[in-house]
């Protein structure tokens, strides 16, 4: 019998047309008759924040069973490898629907090629959700950071926010204090994983639709994730919930004090409470 053969791995980078820009992510097109331990394997070795192993779901034209794996573990949900995922796949099936089902339930995808012919894909959210956070988490949470209560911006309250996976949304003060980052992994990854948390999303706002944000990931054992989906998906949410914004298109910037800037953007629609993120993805050369 000869041995089973080697699954193919992609590598593209999300939220940008730059493969020096954006987050990196992981993609096995066909992770068909792979174990979670050899997924897990696949994503520890590539060391990016998540890759996305996909599997045909037999019968159903252009719809993928989907999981996600952090170099550390499997997340629930990763909006930037689903734009990476997506994007692949048009690349060999051209634009259009999919349909990802993942663990936290269908995620459907839409693919498109602008006039230059660069692929941008948009995600729809399962239903978010927006929670209070105790405040004894929030004083853990800041001082893990090093952050003063008096540096976060009044007018945008902590919350945890949920489309997909839960995310700890912290609003700075300035520029300044999103822009200098430099937290206690450990005590921050204990907390995180006590709260069930992916990342913690730091934000910045610069107007009222422009957004500078930062994500913390160490419960993935990664610092920082330079330009996160699913928590720009929660963040949608949250600022739905604490504006009564109910549609307009935001922008967010990520990646920029990484030196990995990426461009997310995040749409409400009136009488849909999901939430959609649109980003390009480029394939990084091998």
């Amino acid at each position: 019998m000869s041995p089973a053969a080697a699954p193919e791995i992609l590598r593209y980078s999300a939220f940008t047309t730059d493969p020096a820009g954006g987050n990196p992510a992981g993609v096995v097109p066909d992770a068909t008759g792979m174990g979670e331990a050899e997924q897990l394997a696949v994503a520890a070795e590539l060391g990016y924040s998540e890759t996305a192993f996909l599997i045909p779901v037999a019968g159903r034209e252009r719809t993928y069973a989907v999981r996600y794996f952090s170099p550390k573990a499997e997340v629930p949900f990763c909006g930037h490898a689903t734009v990476a995922s997506a994007v692949a796949l048009a690349g060999r099936i051209g634009p259009g629907q999919l349909l990802f089902e993942t663990p936290v339930g269908a995620v459907p995808v839409e693919v498109v090629a602008d006039g230059g012919g660069a692929l941008a894909a948009t995600l729809t959210s399962v239903s978010p959700a927006v929670e209070a956070v105790a405040g004894a988490d929030l004083t853990e949470a800041l001082a893990a950071l090093a952050w003063s209560p008096e540096e976060l911006d009044p007018d945008l309250p902590p919350r945890i926010a949920f489309a997909g996976a839960r995310h700890l949304v912290l609003a700075a003060r300035t520029r300044r204090r999103l822009a200098d980052l430099d937290y206690d992994f450990e005590r921050l990854a204990r907390l995180m994983t006590r709260l069930d948390l992916t990342t913690l999303q730091l934000v910045y706002r610069e107007s009222a639709e422009v957004f500078h944000v930062r994500d913390p990931f160490p419960v993935g054992g990664v610092v920082e994730d330079p330009a996160t989906g699913a928590a720009a998906a929660a963040f949608g949410a949250y600022l739905r919930e604490l504006t009564g914004v109910a549609e307009g298109v935001l922008t967010l910037h990520q990646g920029q004090d990484l030196g990995r800037p990426g461009l997310l953007l995040v749409e409400l629609r009136a009488g849909d409470d999901r939430v959609r993120v649109t980003g390009r993805a480029v394939r990084i050369p091998d």
